[in-house]
């Protein structure tokens, strides 16, 4: 571990580097494993992550020394476990925040917690909460952004990344210092019960929003539109006869 120039209160002060890991969560859900405690804020981050994991068990493909590939420890004991969608607004408005600095306003988050520009995916998050009782102990909130990367395998659907929307490389350990305090920023808003605010740049930030778009819906195919999300992390989806909510495992976003 190590001590670095991050401004942050917290998040990304102890900060470990890897040249190569399977997963940066699988390596700090280990050390948290071990008696000794470790600080709030911890980050890991690899140089290539060969075995990352998005939502649904789907591969996060990573070019070796291109990406940002990071997991970040919190411990938000102030949430209850019905609420820990709140977290998953918080870390993704956090994201969405550094990058719409770079990258401007087309930078939006595809529900649940992808990250768009326009219509392809940068970004993704990947959060595993340990409970305690009926609320959260720990989280470990993994984070792979497409940083440098220019080709991607037919397996990765709409890629895109910062060097091929800017037109030129970014620095890794700049973005990295800029998104530590991003989502610190968005945490202790979270920490504070600023859940209004959440709830409405959440909303305000949400990849097509009241626009008409084709889904499939528990294998059926649907035309309807996104209203909302749900305090418990449900889709609100208007379709023609009704107002669904969806999770994760039965509505599939459809693109031309």
């Amino acid at each position: 571990m190590q001590n670095n120039t991050i401004l942050t209160l917290f998040i990304g002060q102890c900060l470990v580097k890897l040249p190569e890991i399977d997963s940066t969560n699988n390596y700090l859900k280990k050390l948290l494993s071990n008696t000794k405690p470790l600080a709030e804020g911890t980050v890991i981050m690899a140089d290539h992550q060969f075995a990352g994991r998005g939502q649904q068990n789907n591969v996060w493909e990573a070019e070796k020394g291109k990406n940002l590939t990071i997991s970040i420890l919190l411990n938000p004991s102030f949430l209850s476990l019905n609420q820990q969608f709140y977290l998953n607004k918080a870390v993704s408005l956090g994201i969405n925040d550094c990058l719409s600095e770079i990258i401007g306003e087309d930078c939006k988050i595809k529900w649940p917690n992808d990250i768009y520009f326009k219509d392809q995916k940068m970004g993704g998050v990947l959060i595993e909460n340990i409970a305690q009782g009926r609320n959260i102990k720990s989280s470990i909130v993994g984070i792979g952004i497409n940083v440098n990367q220019q080709n991607f395998g037919d397996n990765v659907a709409r890629p895109t990344s910062l060097s091929k929307i800017l037109h030129r490389n970014y620095d890794l350990n700049d973005l990295l210092s800029q998104l530590c305090k991003s989502i610190e920023n968005r945490y202790l808003e979270l920490k504070d019960n600023a859940i209004d605010c959440l709830d409405k740049d959440y909303l305000s930030k949400l990849y097509r929003l009241n626009e008409v778009n084709e889904y499939l819906i528990d294998d059926e195919l649907y035309s309807g539109a996104i209203k909302g999300v749900t305090n418990q992390g449900l889709l609100l989806l208007q379709t023609n006869d009704e107002l669904k909510s969806l999770d994760l495992k039965q509505v599939k976003f459809i693109f031309d």
